[in-house]
């Protein structure tokens, strides 16, 4: 645990989660990225168009968790899947394979969830993607998370997501990754 500025711990109950205008705020939204996921400059540099690109998909949305301050201390975002983007067409062989490719149909993807390293293991992950799945239409969730026991795929399982395809492979990507998919709502 991260102590604030202040020397205590961040408190949870003083977050805020609410939409989100990502495209007003990608650069807070990637600086937030990069400290919990560990990104390079070059890495935020290309991620700023992925996320510009990725709001442009219909039914797109994200949702934001700010501090008492209204400082961006995490975010979700995501959208209605579509088999011909990028995401899609490298998960998708590793999915036919395990007999999954149906969860490409009809599921939300969950694109990027990241809160600050000092304000993680308080809830804050779990509402965000609680909140922003309980919007969507589709009867399921699909998200992909670095392939090793981690407390992100823990929250994942707890929530109700189970492993569709592993070691899944994205050029250019250092680690292999796991396709995780949920029906939803999900578990609470």
């Amino acid at each position: 645990m991260t102590p604030s500025a202040g020397g205590a711990a961040p408190d949870a109950r003083d977050i805020v989660v609410a939409p989100l205008d990502l495209a007003a705020s990608v650069d807070e939204a990637l600086d937030v990225q990069a400290q919990a996921f560990g990104l390079s400059a070059e890495e935020v540099a290309v991620r700023h168009h992925i996320v510009l690109r990725h709001l442009a998909s219909p039914g797109a949305r994200a949702l934001g968790a700010t501090n008492a301050d209204g400082r961006l201390v995490g975010f979700v975002y995501g959208m209605p899947n579509d088999r011909a983007q990028w995401w899609s067409s490298v998960v998708e062989p590793y999915l036919r394979r395990a007999g999954n490719d149906a969860w490409l149909d009809d599921s939300f993807t969950i694109t990027e969830l990241h809160v600050l390293p000092a304000y993680q293991h308080r809830g804050i992950g779990r509402r965000l993607i609680t909140t922003l799945t309980d919007s969507a239409t589709e009867p399921r969730s699909i998200l992909s998370a670095i392939d090793t026991e981690s407390p992100a795929r823990a929250l994942y399982r707890k929530l109700g997501y189970r492993d569709l395809a592993r070691r899944v492979l994205f050029p250019s990507a250092p680690c292999p990754y796991a396709v995780m998919g949920a029906e939803l709502p999900l578990r609470r």
